[in-house]
């Protein structure tokens, strides 16, 4: 049965409320993204190696990984205002003391309540503009959304890469200190509890548990996974079957207890099902493509992060565009085509990028990834209301943490897998290439002969010159197969958008009216 409706929002505070809450959640974007540029000065500063260092942000995505789906439930516990208020006070809190941290340690334990306290601020968010907002100003709402939403990609990598350069990477952390307050005092203001939210009977603990540990353990797997070789490794072997234990229990749990954390009944509905497929697609594409072009620009064309990161932006650019037309179109025309062109236009941007060199400029990177984020637009606002739109209000909560956590699941899977197959194609097309190349060729021998004679001429003896000039063939031999490798990640990525087009005809048109 339908729960009641609820009494109509005045317009000023459905904008107010958006504005909190869009606060909030860029904080929490901003700081999954910053982080990454930042980890060479924290591994100076704090003293610590490249493993070591690299838990700041795995235990912040574990973290992310095991709140997410329990948002719902935790909501319907604490009540949706308290709980968004709590996320807000402990993330901003703890990204206060991760600037604080004297050592890594204590940074790690912070990044945790970061992960805890940053994970379930997007699914509440979504859930409550689906709520305040009728049917025909959401794609609207969800595009000024998620205008600020995309703020934390573009402003994240440069705003990081600057901070950590010219004052320290603490500031990095500071920087949410006045954003949380903010956001803290508009949320309290104006954020209410809607009436159908309804609290737990009781305390599922073994939900609970079995949720702690799979999802924990799985973003663990798949984020260490390449560093440690795999399931060649032990402590990955274990951990993969932990959450595998876990991952099954908390499913029987979850379709056999009266009160679950995550209530999957929400999949029986067949937009809802087809739509959250769909997102964990686009998000397999989306992570793993923007950590290919932040890997490619700095490590093979010798990018600084701000660089870099101005690479990422147009992106965004790209995707407040199209988001913004997006919201008005949605209303007026078969969402299913806008999905459609916008999986078209990355596909299109991904085999743009299949043609990589390393003598590319800046705008030859450039344009694709405006390419890309100007689909981007064209499937978050109408997959948005595909997916969400035949879900009951009182089971939003629900819906919208399961619509997150296979987003995030399928991020964490491309970029594991990304990075992986980037691994193996290059050692393939290093074989291939070294196979092809014969020092009697008079193009090699040639390009020996010019090194040799660049080392001469610096100071070397002969034998040292050609010893170094083998080395710096060598080295052009494993260049040009990373080059190769990454064409590759890039196509695969242009032909999963190619494919998901294919699955769009399983949702039914949502019939919007224009309000």
């Amino acid at each position: 049965m339908q729960p009641p409706a609820e009494a109509p929002v005045s317009a000023p505070r459905k904008w107010l409320i958006t504005l909190s809450i869009m606060l909030v959640a860029v904080m929490q974007i901003l700081d999954t993204s910053v982080t990454n540029v930042a980890l060479p000065h924290m591994q100076g500063a704090l003293s610590a190696g490249v493993e070591e260092v690299a838990w700041v942000i795995t235990s912040f995505l574990a973290a992310n990984a095991v709140i997410i789906p329990a948002t719902g439930w935790l909501a319907g516990l604490l009540g949706r205002r308290r709980f968004f208020l709590i996320c807000t006070t402990l993330f901003t809190v703890s990204s206060f003391l991760s600037g604080l941290a004297p050592n890594l340690t204590f940074l790690i334990a912070m990044r945790v309540l970061q992960g805890i306290g940053g994970g379930p601020v997007i699914p509440l968010s979504q859930a409550i503009l689906w709520e305040i907002f009728p049917l025909g100003q959401r794609g609207m709402a969800m595009a000024v959304w998620g205008i600020g939403i995309m703020m934390g990609p573009i402003l994240g990598p440069t705003l990081g890469g600057w901070l950590a350069d010219n004052w320290s990477w603490r500031w990095i952390f500071y920087i949410n200190l006045p954003i949380g307050l903010l956001g803290f005092f508009m949320a309290s203001v104006f954020l209410f509890d809607p009436s159908y939210l309804r609290k737990p009977g009781r305390v599922d603990a073994l939900g609970l548990v079995l949720i702690v540990v799979g999802f924990g353990c799985l973003q663990l797997v798949l984020d260490r996974g390449e560093r440690e070789d795999w399931f060649d490794s032990g402590f990955i072997a274990t951990l993969a079957v932990v959450a595998a234990l876990a991952l099954a229990g908390f499913l029987v749990r979850e379709l056999t207890t009266h009160e679950p954390i995550l209530d999957l009944r929400v999949f029986a509905d067949r937009n809802f099902a087809a739509g959250s497929t769909v997102i964990a697609m686009v998000g397999f594409g989306l992570y793993s493509s923007m950590i290919l072009v932040a890997l490619y620009t700095q490590k093979l064309m010798g990018y600084d992060a701000w660089t870099a990161g101005l690479v990422l932006a147009p992106g965004g650019v790209g995707n407040m565009l199209s988001l913004l037309a997006a919201g008005q179109l949605v209303t007026r025309m078969d969402q299913r085509l806008l999905l459609t062109v916008g999986c078209l236009l990355n596909a299109l941007g991904l085999y743009w990028m299949t043609f990589l060199t390393l003598g590319m400029d800046y705008w030859t990177l450039v344009w694709p990834r405006f390419l890309q984020g100007l689909g981007l637009g064209f499937i978050f606002v109408p997959l948005a209301t595909l997916t969400l739109a035949t879900i009951r209000k009182d089971r939003l909560g629900n819906a919208t943490s399961a619509f997150n956590v296979l987003r995030n699941l399928g991020g964490s899977i491309g970029v594991a897998l990304a990075t992986t197959l980037l691994s193996r194609r290059s050692q393939v097309h290093q074989a291939t290439l070294a196979g092809h190349v014969d020092v009697w060729d008079p193009e090699t021998a040639a390009r020996l002969a010019g090194w040799t004679g660049h080392f001469v001429a610096q100071g070397a003896d002969t034998f040292t010159a050609k010893q170094r000039a083998l080395a710096m063939l060598y080295h052009d031999i494993v260049t040009q197969a990373q080059v190769l490798a990454y064409m590759d990640d890039f196509w695969l990525l242009a032909v999963l958008f190619s494919a998901i087009p294919f699955l769009i005809p399983l949702m039914r048109r949502v019939r919007v009216a224009p309000e």
